[in-house]
């Protein structure tokens, strides 16, 4: 495995640290990748695959794709990548981003089809044996879901780097929580992955994209606000919320 640049050196780092700061994999573990086709999910299996080999601590992955029937035609370019990384990989057609644009359901067609997402990879990994999911939202993710969470849901939460569920029984684990989206975008080129277009038909117009528009429009007139908006979540002055 090729690892060069400085883009790689950046995202180890971020990796690292978040892998070390929620102690995100044990000895043992046997991990599930979910592998969306993007630019990230590519990136966090190549980093955990290349990892692997060269630390102390001893983990097996295995790699599955979720097709949401839109006939995006990925399975080749995705097989051919987890056999070059040594991981065994599965990909099962599905019709939940079918059912998410359907008629009964135009208002939120991301929530079904994330939870039908959701469901089925925990049904895989049990099947697998594998008590630990990773998936490879990133900084930005857990910034925009705060806002997401805040505009339309009336709270205040957000994605967690670590989060255990179902008693214990299965870890949901987010590696890439410390990086940049961008910073993924651009290692992913410079490794040549085979990353796919979003077939999705709410790509780009979605709830999140509209977040999104808004935190670039903040990000571009004073950079400090990323890096503030992330800190906030640690920072909570609770004497200062309404009870």
């Amino acid at each position: 495995m090729r690892a060069a640049g400085p883009e790689y050196k950046s995202l180890n780092r971020a990796l690292g640290k978040a892998l070390h700061d929620y102690a995100m994999i044990r000895e043992g573990d046997r991990i599930l990748v979910g592998l969306s086709g993007g630019a990230d999910s590519l990136s966090l299996l190549w980093m955990l695959a290349e990892r692997r080999r060269r630390v102390p601590v001893r983990y097996t992955l295995r790699a599955v794709h979720l097709d949401p029937g839109f006939g995006a035609g990925t399975e080749g370019d995705l097989a051919a990548f987890c056999a070059r990384l040594e991981v065994p990989f599965v990909f099962e057609r599905t019709d939940f981003g079918i059912r998410g644009h359907s008629a009964a359901n135009r208002e939120n067609p991301c929530f079904l089809c994330s939870r039908l997402r959701r469901k089925r990879l925990f049904e895989i990994a049990d099947g697998w044996g594998c008590r630990t999911l990773a998936l490879g939202h990133n900084q930005d993710d857990v910034i925009e879901t705060l806002l997401l969470n805040m505009c339309y849901a009336g709270e205040i939460g957000t994605l967690k780097p670590l989060q255990e569920l179902f008693a214990g029984r299965f870890r949901v684990i987010r590696p890439f929580a410390y990086a940049p989206a961008a910073l993924i975008r651009r290692f992913a080129r410079r490794q040549g992955l085979p990353v796919a277009e979003n077939p999705c038909p709410s790509a780009g117009r979605s709830r999140r994209s509209a977040i999104r528009r808004l935190l670039h429009e903040l990000y571009r007139t004073n950079p400090k606000v990323r890096g503030n908006l992330f800190h906030a979540l640690r920072n909570v002055r609770r004497e200062y919320l309404l009870p």
